[in-house]
C-alpha cells in the first residue's frame, strides 16, 4: 500500500477516472437499459406465472367444488333410484301376493264347488241305489208274502187298516 501512495500519479488518476466515467456512461447508455429490460421482463414473467398459478388454483378449487356438487347430486340420484326400485319391488311383491291369494281363493272356491257337486252326485247315486235296493227288497218280501194266500189276505187287511188311519 505504501508503494501505491509513493508512485501515485495525478495524470494517471485523471485518465483512469475519465475512462471509468466513460465506461459507466457507455454501460448506462447501451447495457444498463437492456439489462434492466431483461430484469423487468423476467419480473413480469414471474408475476404472470404467479398470477396464472393463482388462477389455476382458483379454477382447481372451482372444479373441485363442481365435482363435489356433481358427486352429491349423483349420490342423491342413486338414493332416489334405489328408493324407487325398493318401492317397485315392494309393489310387485304385494301385487304378486294379492294375485296369488285371489287365485288361491278362486281355486279353493272351485274345489269346494267341485266337492259339493261330487257330494250331491254321490248322495243322488246313493239314493238311487237305496231306492233300487228297497224296491228289490220289497219285491222279494212281497213275493214271499204273496206266495201264501193267508199272508196275502193279512197284508191286504193291514194295508186297509193303514189307509183308514191316514
Amino acid at each position: 500500500m505504501e508503494q501505491l501512495i509513493e508512485e501515485f500519479s495525478l495524470g494517471l488518476f485523471f485518465w483512469q477516472t475519465l475512462l471509468f466515467l466513460a465506461l459507466l456512461f457507455l454501460l448506462w447508455k447501451f447495457a444498463w437499459k437492456p439489462i434492466l429490460g431483461a430484469v423487468n421482463d423476467r419480473e413480469e414473467g414471474i408475476k404472470d406465472a404467479l398470477a396464472a398459478a393463482e388462477e389455476a388454483k382458483k379454477e382447481m378449487q372451482n372444479v373441485t367444488a363442481d365435482n363435489e356438487k356433481l358427486l352429491k347430486e349423483a349420490r342423491a340420484e342413486r338414493e332416489a333410484m334405489l328408493k324407487e326400485a325398493r318401492e317397485m319391488k315392494e309393489k310387485i311383491v304385494s301385487d304378486a301376493k294379492e294375485a296369488a291369494k285371489t287365485e288361491g281363493d278362486k281355486m279353493i272356491q272351485q274345489a269346494q264347488q267341485a266337492i259339493e257337486s261330487e257330494k250331491k252326485a254321490a248322495v243322488a247315486d246313493i239314493k238311487s241305489q237305496v231306492a233300487t235296493l228297497s224296491v228289490d227288497i220289497a219285491e222279494k218280501v212281497i213275493k214271499e208274502q204273496l206266495s201264501n194266500k193267508e199272508k196275502q189276505l193279512k197284508l191286504v187287511e193291514d194295508m186297509l187298516g193303514d189307509i183308514k188311519l191316514n
